[in-house]
């Protein structure tokens, strides 16, 4: 699994979301899927579990723990739900769930933001990590140990304004100009064969190419955006459902979250048996590497908040004020209508 793949769909999020596919309409969804999923009788005539999909932003890795976990210890089963995760479609996740397609998917802060200035109806209801994980890394010896070191340097990305924009915003702080950093597009390959190519520095979470880096010997600076503009410690990924879920099946959108928050605290306790739930169910992953993820990664699932799931307000309005203002957004938004904590359990 490649990381760098997964960090240009979310920076392209922003541009291309899911307006395209659904025309900034709510399509109604069948009584086989959708907002309340289908549910099955058994020969008694009594209601057993209810089908619920839930569809990933991007391949399974250790952000997805705590759904594997959740599935695999039974939280949804005794929450009534027969939970299936799912691969997103050609139109992606955010097109899936906001169409109605499925109720529930992994999607990210500011692509939630942008379809909410669409009409497109997301909402959030959990923030799966605490804080914003991402920032700009680079092998120590191009000697980048702050923003202003951007200047001079090469930069690979994959061509997304906001990816300048938040460059912009912390080489600012410091006093340097994101006009002096080249930039090219990194194409297919990943961070470490760009580094050594034809790049200095790119956008990574050091969830998984940081902590890849640390197993390869190939040690990296890492420049975290939230350590450098408040506005960018945002929430990614999130997990949304749809305005029609949430009115029409509230018990649902509770119920999932409930065994969801279960299957996220299994692995912030348990991270060796988490990464192993996530390595049986995709085996095709780097072992090593999710163990070593899950290790990093599950105190930062919860972090700081009284909860798991838990979002702030300032977070959601920092971050989209800064997205108007960087010209990143058509209009602003109402930030309290584009998540929610009110079904994450007390």
């Amino acid at each position: 699994m490649k990381w760098r793949k997964t960090m240009g769909m979310l920076l392209m999020c922003v541009l291309l979301v899911t307006v395209a596919a659904c025309g900034g309409k709510e399509a109604a969804p069948t009584e086989q899927q959708g907002a309340t999923g289908s549910e099955q009788t058994n020969k008694d005539g009594n209601t057993a579990l209810k089908d619920v999909k839930v569809v990933l932003d991007w391949t399974p890795n250790t952000n997805h723990t705590g759904l594997y976990a959740a599935v695999d210890q039974g939280f949804y089963k005794a929450a009534g739900l027969n939970v299936e995760i799912v691969q997103p479609g050609a139109g992606g996740a955010d097109t899936m769930v906001a169409s109605g397609e499925v109720p529930f998917g992994v999607s990210y802060q500011e692509s939630v933001t942008q379809a909410r200035t669409q009409d497109v109806p997301l909402v959030s209801i959990a923030a799966v990590i605490q804080h914003n994980t991402s920032g700009f890394a680079a092998p120590v010896d191009r000697k980048i140990k702050s923003p202003k070191d951007f200047e001079g340097k090469t930069y690979g990305g994959w061509g997304s304004p906001v990816e300048e924009a938040v460059m912009q915003s912390i080489m600012e702080g410091e006093g340097a100009d994101v006009s002096k950093v080249k930039k090219i597009n990194m194409g297919d390959a990943d961070f470490f064969t760009a580094v050594k190519r034809d790049i200095d520095f790119a956008w990574i979470f050091y969830a998984w190419t940081g902590i890849e880096a640390e197993l390869r010997g190939e040690p990296i600076d890492m420049l975290y955006v939230k350590d450098y503009a408040k506005a960018l410690d945002y929430y990614t990924p999130v997990l949304v459902t749809n305005e029609q879920t949430i009115q029409k099946d509230p018990e649902l959108v509770k119920a999932f979250l409930k065994a969801t928050s279960e299957g996220y605290q299994y692995a912030i306790d348990h991270p060796e048996e988490a990464a192993n739930i996530l390595i049986k169910a995709v085996p095709d992953l780097d072992k090593e590497l999710v163990l070593a993820s899950q290790k990093w990664l599950s105190p930062k699932y919860k972090d700081d908040a009284p909860r798991w799931g838990e979002q702030k307000e300032e977070v959601w309005k920092n971050y989209t004020d800064w997205m108007f203002s960087k010209k990143l957004l058509d209009k602003e938004i109402d930030v309290t209508k584009a998540y929610t904590n009110d079904f994450l359990p007390q």
